[in-house]
């Protein structure tokens, strides 16, 4: 049933704000579909296939609202009927997850993974899933187009990768942004926060601990934009692999033609399944890591601070 819990929190969070950020990107998304009828490469922007009411939605919420449906039925048909001794199914989920909650154990420790695992394992097996989703033959290969020189093109695909989508991954990482800094000020309360930012690091006085605050105030506010950028790295980062990789095997069907396009593209096919997980993996560890950096105390300054109390008494 945590597992349940997990996926749903997750593409719950994730659904409104990918749609909310779709809509708009609706002019870009019109632009580059009319601009893809004379390329054959993968548009930079998710064509719109329908509006619901003011809403536009493209093909790349189509995949990802199929994915999130299977990854919660999976879930739910695995664990309708839980037993002490694991088989199956259910054997497989359990695995999986115990797996990724060990990993991330290790790496942030038990604590963290008690308050935050529910999004990092979530996010680990949505963005793989979806990922490999995008690899399915049907994907970017039906829906409507126009006869070329060199038979039917597609140029308004049904589905298309999401995370071959900028609007997915951007707010995937604004989602998690959101919760780094809910999770640091749980930890660390307002003012521990800012100090973390902030305050100098060290015993020093005097002349020496004005001239500290004024540079670790001037680090601080490097590590500001540093922060503010994140997202924007973590979403080019996958956006960018997938992406390129899509366009990749496009390449090489065409190279093939017709007949071996397939044929030429299927060793490709194998490196984008293990890019595929490599991408999941590395988006999961940033983050992990980053609020790991957050929510880690000052150990030689608690540890400085208890020795003066202890000498007070």
């Amino acid at each position: 049933m945590r597992l349940q819990r997990y996926i749903l929190a997750l593409l719950l969070a994730f659904l409104p704000a990918c749609v909310g950020w779709a809509a708009e990107d609706h002019g870009h998304a019109a632009a580059a579909s009319h601009e893809s009828e004379h390329t054959s490469g993968l548009p930079t922007a998710a064509p719109v296939l329908f509006n619901v009411g003011p809403l536009p939605v493209t093909n790349s919420m189509v995949l990802t609202w199929t994915v999130a449906l299977a990854i919660i039925l999976g879930a739910q048909i695995a664990m309708r009927k839980a037993s002490l001794i694991p088989a199956g199914a259910q054997n497989f989920w359990e695995w999986m997850v115990e797996g990724l909650e060990g990993f991330l154990e290790g790496l942030i420790g038990k604590h963290l993974v008690e308050k935050t695992f529910w999004f990092f394992g979530s996010l680990f097996i949505f963005i793989v899933m979806t990922n490999w989703s995008g690899l399915f033959p049907l994907v970017g290969t039906v829906g409507w187009g126009q006869q070329g020189a060199h038979g039917f093109h597609v140029t308004h695909p049904l589905l298309r990768g999401a995370h071959a989508d900028f609007n997915m991954t951007f707010a995937m990482s604004l989602v998690f942004f959101a919760l780094w800094l809910i999770w640091a000020i749980q930890e660390n309360g307002v003012g521990g926060f800012l100090k973390h930012l902030f305050a100098p690091k060290g015993a020093t006085s005097g002349p020496l601990f004005v001239l500290m605050v004024v540079v670790f105030f001037a680090v601080g506010l490097l590590e500001v934009i540093s922060i503010a950028f994140r997202p924007v790295s973590l979403s080019f980062r996958l956006f960018g692999n997938i992406f390129a990789g899509e366009n990749m095997l496009e390449s090489m069907t065409h190279l093939g033609g017709p007949i071996f396009g397939w044929l030429t593209a299927l060793p490709f096919y194998f490196m984008e399944l293990m890019v595929g997980l490599v991408q999941g993996l590395v988006f999961m560890l940033l983050t992990a890591v980053f609020t790991l950096l957050i929510c880690t105390h000052d150990e030689s300054h608690d540890s400085h601070g208890e020795e003066g109390g202890h000498s007070g008494h």
